[in-house]
């Protein structure tokens, strides 16, 4: 992966909600993929080989994050799967991301 930035699929409930946190971690050395629902979270895992981690915000539903871990550990067991707590609000999403990123992908 040499020359090549990291990949870090961020799934979250809205898709411009994905967007703006790309955005406001622009600064960081990796490639930003976003997927809301299981139909564009499996697309993102067949179509990117490159990504590192998958990063869960926490506004969708228990059953579709379960969905959706399944989904992921299914197709790619070799990535890890973050999600964040509830409690911090959707402010604490860039925050919980930039501290996953530079823990596990560019450490």
């Amino acid at each position: 992966m040499a020359g090549q930035k990291a990949v870090v699929l961020l799934v979250g409930k809205l898709p411009h909600v994905i967007g703006g946190i790309a955005q406001e971690l622009s600064d960081m050395q990796v490639e930003w993929l976003g997927a809301h629902d299981r139909a564009e979270v499996i697309r993102q895992l067949d179509a990117e080989p490159r990504i590192a981690c998958v990063v869960m915000g926490a506004g969708l539903d228990d059953d579709i994050r379960g969905e959706l871990i399944g989904v992921i550990a299914s197709r790619r067991p070799d990535l890890t799967i973050h999600l964040k707590d509830r409690d911090s609000g959707p402010d604490g999403l860039a925050p919980f991301v930039r501290k996953v990123v530079d823990a596990v992908v560019l450490a």
